[in-house]
């Protein structure tokens, strides 16, 4: 837990830990009856407490422990290694609390998805035993999040936390809490009410607010190059790095954020060290932007690698999310040894900022480490550059190694090249990995070419593997009534939400094509099945389907919502859903923005989000 600030008259330098008196909210009165359940239980139960950086998640599972486990053992590994440990040793004994605070550092990197499988294990030992885990919204959401089809790598993380309904921590407190006596009583609440805004006691008691400060009015002489620091610390977190940050690494990223004549200043043998030493001091006397990292196996901090913030780390997700990292932050990543699974992430994020040439060697270098992930991705830039040979070796190396999506993209090579029966033996392949994507693009291309025998054949094949979009798009171009019923209602029974979503929005283009009202959606064929089935009081409202599919992938299901409100001619409400997309980190939904913003005479406007927008439409055709 954070130490909290101090009250108005108490001592700021005593070095004394500051506990404020605990004020429960309603999440604590869920959190502490689902304790008393399991500790009434004779089974294992997994526990999530999930908020926001510095909203009281560890508070709030530490007071609810202390109050309803009283008796019990409590065992804390420090990291997913002694975790694992753990684990193979038989696990923790009966009427134990398994504390995994910030569960992300054990369900991410390298031990992850064997931390998630061995958890999943412990769940089936004898009880009762409690695994209580504090998690980051963020984080939840890329660990559960349904993948794409053949990138499945945190498949056992997903089916260990979704067993559990998570209790939420709100960032704010209610209102009537407020008038509550013990938060005038205690000199640390009473402070943090008086100075925090929007009711976030939590974070104010952390010093969250005043470590954004300390950051954004960086004071002369060392602020400036502190703040340099801090900021290339920031994006190394939020674009891939999730080990501690070395040292040499942040001193030959920050001289990018500084102008020219902030670097004119610096005396070469000291900006660093002043630099480091504002970025590492204490705000309120509660927290820094970069904290030592101790040491997993003595006392005392690892030399010459820090932490980012928690805190900090949450505020540059959001408000750096847009920003463009200067030459000397990738050249300083060129420079570094990360792990492999930081590699990729960091390739992507260079890859989608059009650094195409710092992406290449990162991939190559992620490769050479055994991630086999990377060559689909570097292939992708060599075709893109037009070197279609080295693409071609290198999805060839890809689908060798198992990756779905690599055979994907060379049955999609051999159907451009006209070699038909070759694309659909390696669409058939790469289904049976898991990846249908391919049959259905070839049901596409042969539904307009109008070889609807083709079509159905492949399209077939692709609902059996999964995917049965094929069949909605052929079902809606067969001039055969009875038929495409048959297809519609065979693609509606697969039973996904996002399915009927597709078709709906199927539906809505042939309405558009076919100029049909909203009102003349017709009561047969496809058309008419649509309608039904996204209208029936007896199976799901259009509604209720609209907010499964935003549940399972928020991005697509706005962006597919705002292209049905443009094909209305309701050009507001889709930039507004485009927006909210944008917003949750969609850049796809930035460039139909532009397109938008382009089509209403607004130039300006559309080239500044076509740029924000980075490569979701096709990035520039020579990346080399």
């Amino acid at each position: 837990m954070h130490p909290a600030i101090r009250g108005a008259t108490e001592e700021e330098d005593d070095g004394a830990f500051v506990l404020p008196d605990y004020i429960q909210r309603h999440h604590d009165w869920l959190l502490r009856k689902r304790l008393d359940a399991a500790v009434s239980s004779e089974q294992p139960t997994l526990m999530l407490v999930r908020g926001e950086s510095c909203t009281g998640k560890t508070r709030s599972a530490f007071e609810a422990v202390r109050t309803c486990m009283k008796g019990w053992q409590l065992v804390f590994p420090k990291t997913a290694g002694r975790l694992l440990a753990l684990l193979d040793a038989g696990g923790p004994a009966p009427r134990t609390v398994l504390w995994l605070n910030e569960m992300q550092n054990y369900l991410t990197g390298a031990d992850g998805e064997e931390a998630a499988a061995a958890l999943r294990g412990c769940l089936e030992l004898p009880g009762p035993l409690m695994v209580l885990g504090t998690l980051w919204p963020e984080y939840h959401r890329i660990l559960t999040a349904t993948p794409p089809a053949g990138q499945d790598t945190h498949a056992n993380a997903r089916a260990l936390l979704g067993q559990v309904k998570p209790v939420d921590v709100p960032a704010s407190f209610p209102a009537k809490l407020l008038k509550d006596p013990r938060m005038h009583r205690d000199g640390s609440l009473a402070r943090a009410m008086g100075t925090s805004t929007g009711n976030r006691i939590a974070q104010t008691l952390a010093a969250g607010p005043q470590l954004v400060d300390h950051y954004q009015q960086a004071t002369e002489p060392h602020g400036p190059y502190g703040h340099a620091v801090i900021t290339a610390a920031m994006d190394a977190r939020r674009l891939g790095y999730t080990s501690p940050l070395p040292a040499a690494f942040l001193e030959a990223a920050a001289p990018g954020y500084l102008s020219g004549q902030q670097r004119a200043a610096a005396d070469p043998a000291a900006w660093f060290a002043g630099a480091l030493g504002y970025a590492r001091e204490k705000v309120k006397g509660v927290a820094a932007a970069l904290e030592p990292v101790a040491d997993s196996d003595r006392m005392g901090a690892l030399p010459g690698v820090y932490h980012l913030s928690d805190y900090l780390d949450h505020h540059a997700r959001d408000s750096r999310r847009r920003a463009f990292p200067p030459e000397s932050f990738w050249s300083a990543v060129r420079s570094q040894e990360p792990a492999p699974d930081e590699l990729a992430a960091l390739a992507d994020a260079s890859r989608t900022r059009h650094r195409y040439r710092i992406a290449a060697d990162l991939y190559q270098r992620a490769i050479d480490a055994g991630d086999t992930r990377c060559l689909r991705r570097l292939a992708e830039l060599h075709e893109q550059a037009g070197h279609l040979q080295e693409a071609e070796q290198l999805y060839r190396r890809g689908a060798a190694a198992g990756d779905a999506s690599a055979l994907v993209e060379l049955a999609l090579r051999r159907a451009r090249g006209g070699d038909l029966d070759g694309a659909e033996r390696l669409a058939q392949q790469a289904a049976a990995a898991g990846d249908a994507r391919a049959l259905v693009e070839l049901a596409v291309r042969c539904t307009q070419a109008g070889d609807l025998d083709g079509a159905e054949r492949l399209a077939q094949q692709a609902a059996a593997a999964g995917s049965p979009y094929a069949l909605m798009e052929l079902a809606v171009r067969r001039g055969d009534s009875e038929t495409a019923e048959a297809l519609t209602q065979q693609a509606i029974d697969a039973g996904d939400p996002m399915v009927l979503m597709a078709l709906s929005d199927l539906v809505g283009q042939a309405m558009a094509d076919e100029q049909v009202g909203q009102e003349e959606w017709g009561t047969t064929g496809p058309l008419g099945l649509a309608e039904s089935a996204l209208q029936s009081p007896e199976d799901i409202t259009e509604e209720e389907l609209w907010d499964e599919a935003i549940y399972g992938d928020e991005d697509l299901a706005l962006r597919s919502e705002a292209q049905a409100q443009a094909r209305f001619g309701d050009f507001e409400e889709s930039e507004q859903l485009l927006l909210e997309a944008a917003d949750a980190g969609d850049a796809s939904a930035l460039t139909e923005l532009a397109r938008l913003r382009e089509e209403a005479g607004d130039f300006e406007a559309a080239e500044q989000l076509f740029r924000f927008g980075l490569e979701a439409d096709g990035s520039p055709a020579t990346p080399w």
